[in-house]
């Protein structure tokens, strides 16, 4: 017959388990919506952005969902060491992917307004650099739901390859802009577009982060590399 304390391990890990699912659906929402959210740019659809802008409450539903729960795993079963940290890294966690999903539907709305524009070649780069966001995303909750230190790790370093396609992306807008002046309102819409992306690379370290410190307890070494120079 299970103990008492058998039956609370169990409860727990249910819970967990339930809290790890939310977190799944959501980054798989949210890496879907900047998918869309490029695709529906390339082919210049606002009504398609518009359906992608609304879809990032089921997001936000979502991380709610998650800290309610997590509420009441702290209020009722009041975790300690690695059980606490798996909590304490699920809420941080579900609040990177709400800023994710909120940057994806800020790609869908300047997508709406350079509909209205001229089209500009240089907006070829985006995809590539979307695509490679969006890996970053995908791996960062992989190790989060493996504890996996290693793969971690490796999103945390790949995210300074990110800000080198970023940097040479803004350098390129840039050029459109100097070379034609008509392109100089919807390449500033695709530079925002551009750094958006570019913060989703750093949300997903923070994930990342927070999928080290579960496994290992602390902070991952050294410093995060950033490679974004276009503030210099």
């Amino acid at each position: 017959m299970a103990t008492s304390h058998e039956h609370i391990v169990k409860s727990f890990d249910s819970e967990l388990e339930r809290l790890y699912g939310e977190i799944s659906r959501m980054g798989e929402i949210a890496t879907s919506q900047l998918d869309s959210a490029i695709d529906v740019m390339l082919r210049r659809d606002s009504k398609a952005a518009e359906r992608i802008v609304a879809n990032d409450e089921a997001i936000d539903t979502l991380e709610r969902e998650v800290s309610h729960d997590v509420l009441r795993l702290l209020a009722l079963r009041q975790p300690m060491a690695r059980d606490l940290r798996e909590v304490y890294g699920a809420l941080r966690i579900s609040a990177d992917i709400e800023r994710i999903g909120d940057y994806a539907a800020n790609v869908a709305k300047r997508s709406m307004v350079l509909n209205q524009l001229s089209q500009v070649e240089a907006s070829h780069g985006l995809p590539a650099l979307a695509r490679a966001a969006n890996d970053l995303v995908r791996d960062a909750l992989v190790a989060f739901r493996t504890h996996d230190a290693a793969l971690a790790l490796q999103v945390r370093n790949r995210d300074a390859e990110l800000d080198l396609q970023y940097t040479g992306l803004f350098r390129e807008l840039l050029t459109y802009m100097m070379e034609d002046p008509r392109n100089i309102t919807p390449c500033v819409h695709l530079l925002f577009i551009a750094k958006n992306i570019e913060r989703i690379g750093d949300h997903a370290t923070n994930i990342a982060e927070s999928a080290w410190f579960i496994v290992r307890g602390d902070t991952l070494p050294g410093e995060r590399q950033k490679l974004d120079t276009t503030s210099s």
